[in-house]
């Protein structure tokens, strides 16, 4: 019911079962026109401190102003109990609120948020990994965040979960502002909780806790990105590179053996000696599986990549973690790419990702690699995920148009 329905607590006594002054107290609730009394048991008021004509103590007297302490904590209590009623999406009338002041529970009792997210966990738990199930501990935090700022409470019933929403938790994402130094979410980062937002309504929905999918005709918006990578030359720069400080040049090397195999780092960093194996072909190949995805890879080996790892195969830090690389965290890798990007020239903003990217750009598609063996390499589970790396690749296109007009020019 909405919060224009008229609504209305008063209270009055009954003089006439008044017994050595005092008489006892009825409150009234009035829903939609519908009034209904009940007596507060246990409280009778002296009927000398009693203003009948607003319906409560007198404010002139200490004894009206204690009724009048009481009656504000009963009128405070029935507001309550219409504002959980309003959210569980239950016809509100005077029995109902009643029956909820004085405490009889009904056995139909609302999911709540909090039993879809425990339920939603406990399963997801058995099937994600660790680092995606820690972003939907994120977004699981900002959706309290958000009921806590629009409901004052952190669980509310799932029937509360209509459009209306799903559109006012997009907003909030749009406007909030993090404590620490992170950025305000753009887009994408906004559509990354709503998506898993409407994972998690997908679920209660196959489990009958929704009956209708709040989703339905809401447009989540997408901003297309240009996946960044090396060029050919600026790849070049940072493998010739001579690295003094030896936490760079060994960055450096794990940043281009992934430049020429496509792993990511986490895969990287759980690259052991047994999964480089002799292929179809006789020649070395990288056969494991995707940490993210359980999706396995089968690459081979370029030359490149051979070389490097060669010169990692008595490492004692690899060595003591029985991996190919010594472990370093990813933070730390990205803070020391920087450093090699500012030594190499490259203005781009160098993360270990863009090896991926170069992998799946300048070195295989490029290069005549088919969309399919690519897609294969990378371990992705559509096509079309690869084919966003082909779109990429207008941008090489133009890179070396660049160059063949200076060379021109030159003549």
């Amino acid at each position: 019911m909405k919060a224009t329905n008229r609504f209305n607590v008063h209270f009055k006594i009954r003089t006439e079962r008044m017994k050595d002054g005092f008489a006892p107290v009825f409150l009234g609730i009035v829903v939609d026109g519908q009034k209904s009394y009940m007596s507060l048991k246990n409280f009778q008021a002296d009927a000398e401190h009693w203003d009948r004509v607003k319906g409560f103590g007198r404010k002139d007297t200490k004894q009206g102003r204690a009724i009048n302490e009481y009656l504000d904590e009963v009128r405070m209590m029935i507001k309550s109990h219409y504002r959980d009623l309003e959210l569980n999406g239950t016809r509100i009338t005077c029995e109902a609120l009643k029956d909820a002041f004085l405490g009889n529970v009904h056995e139909d009792s609302p999911i709540m948020f909090s039993e879809l997210v425990g339920f939603h966990n406990e399963q997801a738990m058995a099937l994600l990994s660790i680092g995606t199930m820690r972003h939907y501990y994120v977004t699981q935090r900002y959706l309290i965040k958000f009921l806590k700022l629009k409901y004052k409470k952190e669980d509310v019933p799932l029937s509360v979960f209509n459009y209306k929403f799903i559109a006012d938790f997009e907003i909030f994402l749009y406007n909030h502002k993090p404590a620490d130094h992170q950025k305000a979410m753009d887009t994408n980062g906004v559509l990354k909780h709503l998506v898993r937002l409407k994972k998690m309504v997908n679920l209660a929905i196959s489990l009958g806790w929704l009956d209708k999918d709040p989703f339905k005709g809401f447009k989540m918006k997408k901003k297309k990105v240009e996946k960044e990578f090396l060029n050919e030359w600026e790849l070049d720069s940072i493998e010739k590179k001579t690295f003094d400080i030896e936490r760079l040049a060994m960055v450096r090397d794990m940043f281009v053996f992934c430049c020429y195999t496509g792993l990511s780092y986490v895969d990287l960093m759980n690259l052991k000696p047994e999964h480089i194996v002799k292929g179809i072909d006789a020649e070395p190949w990288i056969k494991t599986f995707r940490q993210k995805t359980s999706i396995p890879v089968n690459t081979p080996l370029l030359g490149q990549a051979q070389e490097i790892l060669n010169d990692y195969k008595d490492n004692l830090r690899s060595k003591a973690k029985g991996t190919v690389f010594p472990v370093i965290s990813n933070q730390k890798v990205n803070s020391y790419l920087k450093e090699i990007a500012d030594v190499c020239g490259i203005k781009k903003n160098l993360t270990f990702h863009i090896a991926r990217h170069t992998f799946a750009t300048t070195i295989t598609l490029s290069n005549g690699v088919s969309i399919e063996t690519v897609s294969k390499m990378l371990g992705h589970t559509k096509i079309a995920t690869t084919q966003i790396y082909a779109r990429v690749l207008e941008k090489k296109v133009s890179d070396d148009m660049t160059l063949l007009r200076k060379k021109l020019n030159k003549v």
